[in-house]
């Protein structure tokens, strides 16, 4: 899958944000993945073994610079009580600003940002043209938990500016749009809260799983493994059995989740790993979410920190269509550790 966001809040504004390189374009069983198709339904053509990408690759992914790299916005300010709202002024208007520039605003006085975190943040964006608000997610409060300090996919530079705030603290991103409508603005983000991602799924052990189905064993890390019990599918029906249940936000529709997964065909055949990668997918599970509707259908629903068997079947997977290591009118069996949403 292949879906660019800063915030799905943010996004759907001021799909400019993604100029400054802020948005994370996110694969899970994606469009590089076995598990995905493409934004047009059709299947992704290439090969499991580089199938599942941490967070996967955008205009951030593998950036190396640092924070001495980036430019420093002048002529912003922000004041108002730490943890709301703040009042963001432009000391002339209109000003010009430039991508890939930045400014603390608010430091912060809460807990400091660390380098195992997920962080929440509450956003405005500025005009600067003329300094007028252009969208708030304060008064709907709808943060946008999308920042991964762990992900390799955030920018090396925007992650060491975030791992040197604290919870309340404010920053500012200057966005130099080039749409149509040539949009420039600030960006000021304030950061609400912090939280850590699980590593597997941690709950409770399902004691109902119907005996007949296939067998899943986990190494002390989470890492699972299966034996396929003789099971010869669900015939045209999706299967969603959940085998460890979470207690954590049950996931959505307008959600994407964290997860690490391995697939299985019918009889036993191992075509893809996230654990073998020692990767995370994060999973789009909106309608225009690229991955094969089976994994929409079967986690949407379950709750983070589950561990969830999925057997899908080949109409909600790739069908007809031939995918890397998979077969046409294949059968594809998923073992999902749902570790985070947002």
């Amino acid at each position: 899958m292949r879906n660019t966001t800063t915030s799905k809040h943010f996004r759907n504004v001021l799909a400019g944000v993604c100029a400054l390189g802020l948005c994370l374009a996110f694969g899970a069983c994606g469009s590089s993945d076995s598990a995905s198709k493409d934004a047009s339904g059709s299947s992704s053509s290439s090969s499991s073994s580089d199938s599942s990408k941490d967070s996967s690759s955008s205009t951030s992914s593998g950036d190396t610079s640092s924070l001495k790299d980036l430019d420093q916005i002048t002529g912003v300010t922000a004041t108002g009580e730490l943890g709301k709202k703040p009042t963001i002024k432009l000391a002339t208007t209109p000003m010009t600003v430039a991508n890939n520039s930045y400014a603390v605003l608010q430091e912060g006085n809460g807990k400091a940002v660390e380098a195992d975190d997920r962080v929440c943040v509450q956003g405005i964006a500025i005009n600067v043209k003329d300094g007028s608000e252009l969208m708030s997610t304060w008064e709907k409060n709808t943060p946008d938990c999308s920042w991964d300090m762990t992900s390799s996919n955030l920018a090396a530079a925007y992650k060491e500016l975030f791992l040197k705030q604290k919870i309340n603290s404010t920053v500012a991103f200057g966005v130099n749009d080039s749409n149509s409508s040539g949009t420039s603005y600030i960006m000021a983000l304030t950061i609400v809260s912090t939280s850590k991602d699980y590593t597997k799924a941690t709950g409770d052990e399902v004691a109902d799983v119907p005996s007949d189905l296939p067998k899943v064993t986990r190494a002390k890390d989470g890492k699972p493994s299966i034996d396929m019990n003789g099971y010869k599918g669900n015939g045209d029906k999706l299967l969603a059995q959940t085998l460890i249940k979470g207690s954590g936000t049950k996931l959505t529709d307008s959600m994407t989740a964290k997860v690490k997964y391995t697939g299985w065909l019918l009889d036993g055949t191992q075509f893809d790993s996230s654990w073998d990668k020692d990767t995370t997918f994060d999973a789009d599970l909106s309608e225009s979410g690229q991955i094969i509707q089976g994994w929409k259908d079967g986690l949407i629903g379950q709750t983070v920190g589950s561990q969830v068997l999925l057997v899908i079947p080949p109409d909600l997977g790739y069908g007809s269509n031939a995918t890397g290591s998979i077969p046409a009118n294949s059968t594809l069996v998923f073992v999902i550790d749902i570790l985070a949403a947002y």
